[in-house]
C-alpha cells in the first residue's frame, strides 16, 4: 500500500513537473538578467570605507575642538566661551539640517545646474546596500559615509565665518544666519562644484577639497559679516590682543591633522590620489609656515607665532583645492607664495580700509582661497608635476576656467550673505548691546565664563 501510494506521487511528480518545465525556464531566464546584475553590482571595499570613517571623523576633529579652540585662543578671554558655543551650536544645527535637506539639495540626483533637488529629503533613498562612486571606475563606497563625510564639511564651513565678528555678534544671530547660509549659499555652491550636474562641475573647474566652496565662501561671508555688523567698540583705542596663543596654536595644530581627512578623504578611497593629496598637505603647509615666518622678519624684524601658525592656516587654505592634483613641488611653491598674498591683506589691507576681521578670516580664508583655487589650474600641469589636464585642455584654458568658477563663487555668495545677513538683522538683529559688549559675551549671551580667578 505504502509503495503504491509513493508510485503515485512520483507519477503525480513527474506530469507536475512537465506541466511547470515551461514556466520555470520562463521564471529562470527571467531572473537570470537580473542576478547577472546583482553579480556585477560593485561592492563597497572594506578598506576604503574604514579610511573615509577615518577621515570623517578628523573633519569633525577640525571642528570641534579644532576651529572653536583657534578662534578661541584669538579673542579676548571674555569672549572665548562664546566663541566655543556659536562653533559647537552651529556645527550641531547643521548636522540635523544637512539629513532633512542639505544632502538632497546638494547631491540629490537632480538635474538642474544649480541645485541637486528634493529626491533625497529625510535621506529617502540611502540605505545600508546604497552607494556612491568614486573617482575610479567601478569603485564605489557605502553612501552613508559620503553623507556623513559632507555633513563635516557643512558644518565646519560656516564656524570659519564666526572668526570675522566674533566679540560682537549675538548669539540667535550667529546661529540664525550660520543655518540660512548654508541653505542658500553653501549647499548650491557644493551642487555646481562637485556634483556631476553642476554648473562649474560641468565647466570642467577643479575644486579638490573645497577652495572654493569652503573657503572662498567662508572668507566673503566674513569680510561682508565684518563690515556689516561693524568695528568692535574701542576698536583701535583698546587693547584686543589673542588672549592664549597656546590655545590657538593647539587648535592650529588640531586642524592640521584634521586637514589630512579634508583633503585624503576628498579622493574617496585610499589609493596614491589619497597620498598625493597627503604628501601636498605636509609640504604646502610647512613652506607656508616658514615663509610667513621670513616675511614677518623682513617686515617686523622678528617672526611671531601668530604670524607662524596664520601660515599654517593660509598654506592648508590653498593647498585644498590642488590637494590631489598639484604635485609636491608645485605644492611647496603655493606654500612659499600664498604666505606674503595673506600676510599683505592681513597687515596692510585690513588696515588701509579699517574693517574689522576679528581673526582674519577674509585674509586668510578668502585671499588664500582666490590664490589657490586660480593657482590649481596653473600647478595641474604634467610639466610642472602635477596630474595633468582634460584632453585638449590648455594650461590658459583651464586658468580661466578656474577664474570664471571663483567669480560666479563670489556673485553667489556676496549676493546671498548681503541678502541673509539683512534679514538676520531685521529678524533678531546682529549686533549685542555696547553694555553686553563691554562685559563679554560670555556672561551677557551665556551666563557664563570660560575661565575663572
Amino acid at each position: 500500500m505504502q509503495l503504491t501510494r509513493i508510485s503515485n506521487l512520483g507519477r503525480m511528480g513527474a506530469a507536475a513537473a512537465a506541466f511547470l518545465a515551461p514556466v520555470v525556464a520562463f521564471a529562470q531566464d527571467a531572473a537570470a538578467p537580473a542576478a547577472e546584475a546583482a553579480a556585477a553590482a560593485p561592492v563597497p571595499d572594506k578598506g576604503d570605507t574604514a579610511f573615509m570613517f577615518i577621515c570623517t571623523l578628523l573633519v569633525l576633529f577640525m571642528l570641534m575642538p579644532g576651529i572653536a579652540l583657534f578662534y578661541g585662543g584669538l579673542v579676548r578671554a571674555k569672549n572665548m566661551l562664546s566663541v566655543l558655543m556659536q562653533c559647537t551650536v552651529a556645527g550641531s544645527a547643521i548636522m540635523l539640517i544637512w539629513v532633512i535637506y542639505g544632502y538632497s539639495f546638494a547631491f540629490g540626483g537632480g538635474t538642474s545646474a544649480f541645485w541637486g533637488g528634493t529626491a533625497k529629503m529625510f535621506l529617502s533613498g540611502v540605505t545600508t546596500d546604497s552607494t556612491a562612486a568614486t573617482f575610479s571606475d567601478g569603485v564605489v563606497i557605502p553612501e552613508f559615509i559620503f553623507v556623513m563625510f559632507q555633513m563635516t564639511f557643512a558644518a565646519l564651513t560656516p564656524a570659519l565665518i564666526v572668526g570675522a565678528f566674533a566679540e560682537r555678534i549675538k548669539f540667535s544671530a550667529s546661529i540664525l544666519f550660520c543655518l540660512l547660509w548654508v541653505t542658500f549659499v553653501y549647499f548650491p555652491i557644493a551642487h555646481m562644484v562637485w556634483d556631476a550636474n553642476g554648473l562649474i562641475f560641468g565647466w570642467g573647474a577643479l575644486d579638490f577639497a573645497g577652495g572654493t566652496v569652503v573657503h572662498i565662501n567662508a572668507g566673503l561671508a566674513g569680510l561682508i559679516g565684518a563690515i556689516m555688523i561693524g568695528k568692535r567698540t574701542g576698536y583701535g583705542k583698546d587693547m584686543m590682543a589673542p588672549h592664549s596663543m597656546t590655545l590657538t596654536l593647539v587648535g592650529a595644530a588640531m586642524l592640521w591633522v584634521g586637514w589630512f581627512g579634508f583633503n585624503a578623504g576628498s579622493n574617496l578611497e585610499a589609493s596614491g590620489g589619497a597620498m598625493l593629496a597627503t604628501v601636498n598637505t605636509f609640504v604646502a603647509t610647512a613652506a607656508a609656515v616658514l615663509s610667513w615666518c621670513v616675511v614677518e622678519t623682513f617686515t617686523r624684524g622678528k617672526a611671531s607665532l601668530l604670524g607662524a601658525v596664520s601660515g599654517m592656516i593660509a598654506g592648508l587654505v590653498a593647498i585644498t583645492p590642488a590637494a590631489g592634483i598639484a604635485g609636491p613641488m608645485g605644492a611647496i611653491i603655493m606654500g612659499i607664495i600664498v604666505s606674503p598674498l595673506c600676510y599683505f591683506f592681513v597687515a596692510v589691507i585690513k588696515n588701509k580700509f579699517g574693517y574689522d576681521d576679528t581673526a582674519d578670516v577674509f585674509g586668510v580664508h578668502g585671499v588664500g582661497g582666490f590664490f589657490g583655487a586660480l593657482a590649481t589650474g596653473i600647478f595641474a600641469s604634467s610639466s610642472l608635476g602635477g596630474i595633468g589636464y582634460a584632453e585638449g585642455v590648455t594650461m590658459g584654458g583651464q586658468f580661466m576656467t578656474q577664474l570664471y568658477a571663483v567669480l560666479v563663487t563670489i556673485a553667489w555668495c556676496g549676493i546671498g550673505s548681503l541678502i541673509i545677513y539683512k534679514v538676520v538683522d531685521l529678524i533678531v538683529g546682529l549686533r549685542v548691546p555696547v553694555e553686553a559688549e563691554r562685559e563679554g559675551l560670555d556672561l551677557a549671551s551665556h551666563g557664563e565664563a570660560a575661565y575663572h580667578n
